[in-house]
């Protein structure tokens, strides 16, 4: 999987400018920065191949197909504004590239400054590590994951795309104590609580940035034993950290109008909650505070525990979230 052939260069940096007006038109990218790394980036580099699901499972699509039309098809769904499935194994998704729109709001979301240190938790194809890259120097950007296969064609993506930051085959739950301490963390997969050690290795006053439940939560870290923050409003799904255990709570329970159990604020709250709120005493909640929105929720980590809640950390309505 290495660099592509020439002859999609042409055609890519098209399709690469009409994806940038479409992440535009979403709302995001306002940050110049960003704009300049979306637009320099070539995302084709990172998905030489990858899968679109079908009546018949899933269909692999890649850069050396033989046949002109279905090379041409897979290099305008790499500039698609939607997640491609990039490693499936046993029918199982294993590792996916995020949708563009939706990396540039995690992005803009972090705040980087010039100089910091930016540690990601799932390499995947390498992409996001290569924005990284293009904002703030290669030297800057650490990213681990805990499968080598994935860190390994990470690496000859990034080259490819001329980007050399540091890739580490690992178990992102633990961070990276050898690269710390960090001023921003960003996670691109899915945990059930957010793990002690990433902040033990952020500097005073950084940002982690990690989805959980079905919404992405920004905190701001105090020291190594505190740290607390809100939601952001968009959705977000993500392929769960391995070995993570994240919740998702499945099934509609008896007598729950399907409605509601496909509402994705309701589906938000009932596993942010689970293992606290049944699905009766989540609904109930749910609609007495009037079906409340993402950003309305928070977390707060300190002392070796951590809580999600509502409105507020110290108010009536708080989660336990499980410990490492």
């Amino acid at each position: 999987m290495g660099a592509q052939p020439d002859g999609f260069a042409e055609d890519g940096a098209r399709a690469r400018r009409a994806l940038v007006r479409e992440i535009e038109a979403y709302g995001a990218l306002r940050d110049p920065a960003w704009h300049a790394a979306f637009s320099a980036v070539p995302r084709h580099l990172f998905v030489p191949s990858y899968y679109v699901s079908g009546a018949a499972g899933y269909e692999r699509l890649w850069s050396g197909d033989p046949d002109p039309a279905r090379r041409a098809r897979w290099l305008r769904g790499a500039y698609r504004d939607v997640p491609l499935a990039t490693r499936v194994r046993d029918g199982e998704l294993v590792t996916s590239s995020s949708q563009p729109s939706l990396m540039a709001q995690m992005l803009e979301a972090l705040d980087v400054r010039d100089g910091h240190d930016v540690l990601e938790i799932g390499a995947g194809t390498g992409y996001n590590a290569a924005l990284l890259s293009h904002r703030l120097g290669a030297e800057h950007v650490t990213t681990v994951d805990i499968d080598a296969e994935i860190t390994d064609s990470a690496r000859v993506h990034l080259a490819a795309a001329g980007h050399r930051p540091t890739v580490i085959t690992g178990d992102g739950a633990r961070g990276c104590p050898g690269r710390a301490p960090f001023d921003r963390i960003v996670a691109t997969c899915t945990l059930p609580s957010v793990p002690y050690a990433w902040l033990a290795q952020c500097r005073p006053d950084a940002l982690v940035l990690t989805p959980l439940s079905t919404g992405l939560l920004l905190l701001r870290v105090d020291d190594a034993g505190h740290a607390e923050g809100r939601f952001l409003a968009t959705a977000a799904y993500f392929v769960a950290l391995r070995g993570g255990n994240a919740r998702f709570p499945r099934g509609r329970p008896m007598g729950l109008p399907r409605h509601i159990f496909e509402d994705d604020r309701f589906q938000f709250l009932r596993t942010l909650a689970e293992g606290t709120l049944d699905a009766r005493e989540a609904l109930a909640l749910w609609q007495r505070e009037r079906r409340p929105e993402r950003e309305r929720f928070g977390v707060t980590v300190s002392e070796g525990r951590q809580w999600a809640w509502l409105d507020d950390p110290t108010g009536p309505y708080a989660w336990p979230l499980p410990s490492d």
